[in-house]
């Protein structure tokens, strides 16, 4: 896959190199010449622009990149006019990094696809959040354990937790299941929240856009992932 980063700091460069060591291309963007420099023999490609030009961005291959993340942390203002400028572009997928709720609150009102808190998660998280299509977040427990939290595979829809098996199919153990809810934020932009169903049962009914938790070996969700995505 290919991924645009915007912001080679603590974050955005950490997360660089860890696509790159997962195999995917990765273009980096740092207006710094410092950071680029430093970054040009652990990451895919590295460019040194000015994000906040609408002229300047359109020499990247923005169209082309499943991903495009701003990862610019301190010039809020950097941030968002690089947000707009990829939303004006038409990327596949938009990832915005938020540091303060007024700056959450304007993404939301941008609609990007997904907002991140460097803060609470690490780079290596993300990445392998972004490694695995339908993974919405994932805690390694061990080599070879995770616990993941995935988009119910599409086939599941309207069949009951029972029903689906994942214990004999897949030696897989649903922790819970995540509904999304709409609520409005203090501006009245709509927006989705989660909300935890509790401890799975066996009668649990699985919706569209539900996320389920799953324990297991990394393997057998990816098994489980791989034959819906």
């Amino acid at each position: 896959m290919k991924y645009v980063i915007f912001g080679l700091g603590s974050f955005g460069g950490s997360l660089a190199v860890k696509l790159t060591e997962l195999g995917h291309e990765v273009i980096g963007v740092d207006l710094r010449v410092e950071k680029v420099e430093a970054m040009k023999e652990v990451v895919t490609q590295t460019v040194c622009l000015n994000s906040t030009d609408a002229n300047a961005v359109t020499m990247l291959p923005l169209r082309e990149a499943d991903s495009v993340i701003v990862a610019i942390g301190e010039d809020i203002g950097a941030s968002i006019m690089t947000t707009a400028l990829m939303r004006q572009n038409g990327v596949k997928k938009l990832v915005a990094r938020a540091i303060s709720p007024l700056q959450q609150t304007v993404l939301e009102a941008m609609q990007v696809d997904e907002i991140i808190h460097p803060e609470e998660e690490s780079a290596e998280r993300h990445a392998k959040k972004l490694n695995m299509k339908g993974v919405v977040d994932s805690f390694s427990l061990s080599e070879h354990y995770n616990i993941i939290e995935a988009i119910v595979p599409q086939r599941y829809v309207g069949q009951t937790i029972e029903e689906v098996q994942f214990r004999n199919k897949y030696n897989l153990i649903i922790l819970t299941i995540i509904k999304t809810v709409e609520q409005s934020n203090i501006i009245g932009i709509k927006k989705k929240e989660q909300k935890v169903m509790g401890v799975a049962s066996a009668d649990m009914r699985l919706e569209s856009n539900d996320i389920l938790v799953i324990y297991g070996e990394i393997k057998d969700i990816q098994r489980l992932l791989m034959l819906e995505y």
